[in-house]
């Protein structure tokens, strides 16, 4: 005969914890999750579907959450949205690209060409980063969340966060500065 023990999973909560997320607010975090999409994908066009994509995912059903953190939970299925819309492009035949002259449109709501070359530079560098230090970026540096809220996001702990995000920038720094140096920097394990 079996005896039943009652007791609570780590990591578990009761559920008079759990909450209905509110679609209503959803809009709130539009702008922030937009940025962070930019910065995994690295072109404009792609995080305005991936931030579509995501947005049609949470509101397809009812969601409950643990925490009064909806926009870490929002990054989670930004992130897995991603990477699966990954792993099906790499099923599909890819199409060429337009000739050169003819994909090239005006991006009127940057304030000027210089800012928009320097914003899909940077952009293009973060999504460019390791998948580990691209998310502490895009966590920290894109969204704005606490260290505290990008280790509970992306599920590690929060000196790893801090390690992988001092890790990126110096990345960043050197790829910005065009130095050589970037070579001893990609040796720094990507674990960490």
């Amino acid at each position: 005969m079996a005896v039943a023990v009652g007791y609570a999973r780590r990591g578990t909560t009761a559920r008079s914890a759990e909450r209905r997320l509110d679609p209503e607010r959803l809009g709130d975090h539009l702008d922030r999750l937009y940025r962070a999409a930019w910065g995994l994908c690295g072109s404009r066009e792609d995080a305005e579907d991936l931030v579509q994509e995501t947005y049609a995912r949470v509101l397809a059903k009812p969601r409950l959450l643990r925490s009064d953190d909806d926009l870490g939970y929002l990054l989670r299925v930004l992130r897995n949205t991603y990477f699966s819309s990954r792993r099906a492009a790499r099923s599909r035949l890819q199409p060429d690209p337009l000739p050169d002259g003819q994909d090239g449109l005006e991006d009127r709501s940057l304030p000027g060409p210089q800012q928009a070359l320097e914003a899909r530079e940077i952009y293009a560098l973060i999504a460019a980063l390791p998948e580990a230090f691209r998310d502490a970026v895009v966590a920290i540096d894109v969204l704005g969340l606490s260290y505290r809220e990008a280790s509970r996001a992306l599920r590690v702990r929060e000196a790893t966060i801090t390690t992988r995000l001092h890790r990126a920038r110096l990345r960043l720094a050197d790829a910005l500065e065009g130095n050589d140096r970037g070579t001893e920097s990609v040796m720094i394990s990507e674990r960490s």
